[in-house]
């Protein structure tokens, strides 16, 4: 056994199960897919799928059976199970481990997943869509075009400052549990697909942002329109 894994245990044992043997390197495989494949997809579709922005926005409802919004989608529910597949990797983890064991993996691997949660927690909060052009909306009716984010409330504003800020900061927990995961239970032929990874990532986002397939959030959704809320403040940006 390799010196760097003699405090793993290789055997588990549960009520009605009995002994089991541990594989350490399902757990390695299934962590790494998801927070260095399934997470960055999730962020980069986000960032880079939005639509050009036209001038009335998209007017049909979010959800994930209108295709104008399937970059949201793609983002909300593949988070939804990264998240999933995330806390039952570090569920299980724990059982075999016997809890918590204070190593560096531990304490990064337990922060990214608990952000993660959050993230999806807070991703419930973040209020009403609304919108001029909205189809909830009367274009000639002001009082029907309310809502957190075409407004731009202080709810919505705290929101993406947290979420946004918070969902880099989870994935950098991830980044530093998996590299110090692999130092403690070594697997070359993983590292060696990480270090592919991060170029490939890289490679990714660069070509997408030298390409100008980054556009605004809030004009993408809502429109180009001047008279919209958040156009207006910051028309001097």
């Amino acid at each position: 056994m390799n010196e760097t894994q003699h405090n793993i245990p290789t055997e588990a044992t549960f009520p009605f199960l009995g002994t089991l043997e541990v594989h350490w390197n399902y757990h390695a495989m299934l962590m790494t897919f998801t927070w260095l494949v399934l997470v960055p997809l999730c962020i980069i579709i986000i960032r880079f799928g939005k639509p050009k922005p036209t001038f009335s926005g998209l007017k049909r409802k979010v959800a994930i059976y209108h295709a104008e919004w399937w970059w949201f989608s793609v983002h909300k529910y593949g988070m939804y199970v990264a998240m999933l597949l995330s806390l039952g990797g570090a569920i299980v983890a724990l059982a075999v481990s016997g809890g918590f064991s204070a190593s560096v993996h531990s304490f990064f691997g337990i922060m990214a997943v608990t952000l993660g949660i959050v993230q999806v927690i807070a991703g419930w909060s973040r209020g009403k869509h609304g919108g001029k052009y909205y189809y909830t909306a009367n274009p000639d009716d002001p009082s029907t075009w309310f809502g957190d984010h075409y407004n731009m409330t202080l709810r919505r504003r705290i929101f993406e400052a947290y979420h946004k800020n918070a969902g880099y900061f989870a994935v950098f927990c991830a980044i530093a549990a998996v590299a110090s995961g692999l130092m403690q239970y070594p697997i070359p032929w993983l590292l060696a697909a990480v270090i592919i990874l991060f170029v490939v990532a890289l490679a990714v986002v660069a070509v997408l942002d030298f390409k100008g397939f980054k556009h605004d959030g809030y004009k993408a959704a809502h429109g180009i329109d001047p008279e919209h809320p958040y156009n207006k403040a910051r028309k001097d940006l």
